[in-house]
């Protein structure tokens, strides 16, 4: 006598591979800040930061703000001195805030940073503009000895907490409403002019 058990492993798959299957469409419809370069480059001041980003919202958010919810980042940027025996020492830090909002009677999005505005046509030109950091001064000279090895580190994400109150607790409960970002940090060695 032979026993069949495939129809019972189905009935314990199906619900299994739904699960997998919504994860994946969650992963899918979930923003991402993915960093693609960074470098510090030498300016008349010290050390200015370039840095490019790429920037999906996720259909929930882009929805979101295309309502009139503005959607405010942060850009973080940090500079280390390594140590051998101690923690490193923090050389240098900035930070830039950005808020992206949808003029609903000019059909333009709209790009702020530190009060300066910008418009666009388009959500695509808006996060392009927004993924992209051209030569902003983040070290002043002397602050750099030659010769040493510093840590740097950029991270652009998205600032849950100046979402609207409501909207703030959708976006602890809901992975839509979450934008991954991962910081992307490089080793920099200073040298002398």
């Amino acid at each position: 006598m032979m026993v069949s058990i495939t129809p019972c492993w189905r009935k314990l798959l199906r619900p299994l591979l739904g699960l997998v299957a919504s994860l994946c469409v969650g992963a899918v419809l979930a923003g991402s800040i993915e960093p693609e370069q960074a470098q510090l480059v030498p300016d008349e001041q010290g050390q200015a930061l370039t840095a490019r980003f790429k920037i999906q919202l996720g259909a929930r958010l882009e929805e979101a703000v295309s309502r009139g919810v503005p959607l405010n980042f942060r850009l973080e940027f940090t500079l280390e001195r390594k140590r051998k025996y101690w923690v490193d020492e923090h050389i240098a830090g900035r930070v830039l805030n950005y808020r992206l909002t949808y003029q609903a009677l000019t059909r333009q999005y709209r790009l702020s940073i530190n009060g300066l505005h910008q418009n666009f046509e388009s959500l695509d030109e808006v996060l392009a503009s927004l993924g992209r950091v051209a030569r902003l001064h983040v070290v002043d000279k002397g602050q750099l000895r030659a010769g040493e090895i510093y840590l740097a580190a950029v991270r652009l994400s998205m600032d849950h907490e100046q979402l609207p109150k409501p909207l703030q607790v959708d976006a602890l409960a809901d992975r839509d409403w979450r934008v991954e970002a991962r910081a992307y940090r490089w080793e920099f060695v200073a040298i002398d002019k």
